[in-house]
């Protein structure tokens, strides 16, 4: 029973970025509204009906897109009123909706991502590709908080001693300066220490290791498998032009061949795959409980 936030980091990506890929560089209309769909349904799988403020924040970015295209493009045929003397046609309105549906289906992706993809899945997706940057990388993230944590001490030093003042804009000015200029100096000479601390542990004299293994199941090979064949199935769709749409100067209409809705069919059971997961050990492991 296993969920897919407990799939192997690099299948889980590998979807993650297959999915938003596709709809970010497909402006199908079809393919922009599973993604958003998706999208949704695998974010109330996950979280149930909290984060009702990240909804109400996704809801109005959906609403502002919307409407700020056919403000700012008068492309189209068909004129619905003339505002200002612009005109505001269904075609800018309706790409408006279709962009919006796109960026919001790819937003709550990434939402859903950020808090599946851990900094050690990250480290460990990092690691595959290079050590020195997976190095590097972690070393970065790390110094970020203790940069901030540093620039508040002497911050407060600065107060309590009286040699911060922010009583207008030039005072305010020079004493971030003098904070940032004392933090960098603490974060180079830190990272000197670091750099020596290391040499002396014996870094790269021996082999690697990694701090948490993430094991290649039955499970993630399938899960690859299908994520492959079904991106395969649209990236064919796509190339052989069953999934083209144009809504300047009118729109053509939703009308794809056999081509194109086998890449849309595709399409649909990739996204709702990990939707499927999420629900399949939801199902389980209810029926386990009553069995308790």
């Amino acid at each position: 029973m296993i969920r897919f936030h407990e799939l192997n980091p690099a299948v889980i990506a590998l979807w993650f970025f297959t999915v938003t890929g596709t709809a970010m560089f497909c402006s199908y209309p079809v393919i922009c509204f599973l993604t958003l769909t998706a999208g949704v349904l695998l974010f109330l799988v996950r979280n149930g009906r909290n984060h009702i403020r990240t909804h109400l924040f996704f809801l109005i970015l959906y609403v502002i897109l919307t409407i700020a295209n056919p403000l700012v493009s008068h492309n189209g045929k068909t004129v619905l009123f003339v505002m200002n003397d612009n005109p505001v046609t269904l075609e800018a309105l309706l790409y408006g909706l279709n962009s919006a549906t796109m960026l919001t289906g790819v937003l709550y992706m990434f939402r859903s991502f950020t808090q599946i993809m851990t900094s050690e899945k990250l480290l460990y997706i990092t690691s595959l590709l290079s050590p020195k940057i997976s190095l590097v990388l972690s070393m970065a993230v790390r110094y970020v908080p203790l940069f901030n944590r540093q620039g508040q001490k002497v911050s407060d030093t600065q107060k309590a001693m009286g040699l911060y003042a922010d009583d207008n804009i030039i005072d305010d000015i020079t004493g971030r300066m003098r904070i940032f200029s004392s933090v960098s100096t603490w974060a180079l000479e830190n990272g000197i220490v670091t750099a020596d601390s290391m040499a002396a542990r014996g870094f790269g004299t021996g082999r690697r290791t990694a701090l948490k293994r993430f094991s290649f199941t039955l499970t993630d090979t399938a899960f690859l498998i299908l994520t492959v064949f079904f991106s395969g199935t649209v990236i064919a769709a796509a190339a052989h032009g069953s999934l083209e749409f144009d809504f300047y100067p009118e729109i053509s209409g939703i009308h794809p061949d056999h081509t194109g809705k086998a890449g849309l069919s595709a399409f649909l059971l990739l996204v709702l795959m990990p939707v499927f997961k999420e629900t399949e050990a939801l199902i389980k492991w209810k029926y386990s409980e009553s069995k308790i």
